[in-house]
């Protein structure tokens, strides 16, 4: 009797003991679980807001589908914001510190932030993995004298050298195939006074001159809010050019451009920069966007010999109602670029390792095939990586125009000339 009474206490002791081990070990795995924050740098509020909501959800919809898919070996993911507002250097600086200063985020990007992309050095000096989208010619500029210096950061976006080269081939070649009729190769370019809007137009003024082209309005803006363009377009209707171009990339800037210029249009073919891929500018055109022209680097390229575009396009729109531009896509993908890397080094803290992986990235992406430039850290820029694309908009509907290997319609007039 009293053996099994002993027995009896000693089942007891091991039964407790046992579940004793279980609880510790349950309760190591939920200290063991943990967030891996990604920090995304956005313009939620100011004059690029629109951009920006597209940056937070084109983000949060990959966070969203890694963590529903079980996060990373029970890990989760979250996405965290720094508004960079207006972007100028005290604001982006601010967003930065205030995400370098968080120790679980692990990784960082933007479309863009700075438009000079100083924070880049900021970046590097802090081992933080970095993807941006920005003005390309900025990031060559800071990483290629020294490309082992930043190993830390990668663009999205190709060299915007085909931006500043092939509008003026893409208008030659209209004219060359009888879409467009040039009367003497004259052509008025208006800016906005920031590094993106500068650059392009700088380059495409020096293209356009090589060509043989003559410049008949060359005006400059400051950068911000623009409402009233009329003064720049009587210079333009005084000798009415062949080509307008304006590279002022705010959406809200650019379709007062527009509605202006319709007030009184000349006979020229009209080319807005990067402003028209933005869903806004159609909601605030309606259809004066008909006919418009704009050019992408980095941006979908919906094609049938690139269903990704589509694929990753429609998921946008059934998650928010709306249809995404360049940077809601882009912010999605460069979320599972990271998280490929993540996968690939298998420790979020490993930082130097996650970078090199992000340099080694090769896929198929919504613009393209996505591989980087070792030299300059951008993303290859051609028809077997990521090609410039060029849009008309009709009813509301962006097409794709060129390069032709994947054009999904031609180029039609514009509904104002004659």
């Amino acid at each position: 009797m009293k053996n099994r009474t002993i027995a009896a206490h000693v089942s007891k002791l091991a039964s407790c003991v046992a579940a004793a081990v279980l609880l510790s070990a349950a309760a190591a795995n939920i200290a063991s679980a943990a967030t891996i924050k990604i920090g995304l740098l956005a313009p939620l509020t100011g004059p690029a807001s629109a951009d920006g909501q597209e940056y937070q959800r084109g983000a949060q919809m990959a966070v969203d589908e890694l963590n529903a898919a079980g996060g990373f070996n029970g890990d989760t993911f979250e996405l965290v914001v720094g508004d960079v507002k207006d972007q100028s250097a005290g604001n982006v600086t601010s967003a930065v510190e205030r995400l370098l200063g968080d120790p679980d985020v692990h990784f960082m990007l933007t479309g863009y932030a700075s438009l000079t992309n100083f924070e880049i050095d900021t970046m590097a000096e802090a081992e933080m993995p970095y993807v941006l989208a920005a003005t390309s010619a900025q990031t060559r500029d800071i990483i290629a004298p020294d490309p082992d210096k930043y190993n830390c950061c990668w663009s999205w976006t190709p060299s915007f050298d085909a931006y500043n080269t092939d509008v003026t081939y893409f208008v030659e070649k209209l004219a060359a195939d009888g879409k467009l009729k040039l009367s003497d190769k004259k052509v008025a370019i208006i800016s906005s006074d920031n590094a993106y809007s500068k650059t392009i137009s700088e380059g495409m003024k020096k293209t356009f001159s090589e060509k043989g082209w003559t410049l008949t309005v060359d005006e400059m803006v400051p950068f911000g809010e623009v409402t009233d363009w009329r003064p720049i377009l009587a210079k333009v209707r005084e000798n009415p050019p062949d080509v307008v171009i304006n590279t002022d990339y705010l959406s809200g800037n650019s379709a007062s451009f527009l509605n202006q210029f319709l007030e009184q249009p000349t006979n020229s073919l009209v080319f807005l920069q990067y402003a028209p891929s933005v869903p806004e500018f159609v909601e605030l055109t309606k259809s004066n966007s008909n006919g418009v022209v704009y050019n992408l680097l980095g941006g979908p390229l919906f094609s049938p010999k690139n269903p990704r575009a589509d694929e990753v396009a429609k998921k946008f729109k059934d998650k928010y109602g709306v249809e995404s531009g360049t940077y809601g896509l882009a912010l999605y993908e460069i979320v599972n670029v990271y998280h490929d890397a993540l996968k690939k080094v298998g420790d979020a803290s490993d930082h130097e390792a996650i970078m090199k992986a992000i340099g080694e990235t090769d896929k198929q992406v919504v613009a393209g095939r996505l591989k980087f430039d070792p030299t300059t850290h951008l993303a290859m820029q051609g028809d077997d990586y990521i090609p410039i694309t060029f849009f008309q908009i009709w009813d509301g509907q962006r097409t794709l125009i060129s390069p032709a290997a994947y054009a999904s319609g031609e180029y039609k007039q514009q509904p104002w000339m004659k």
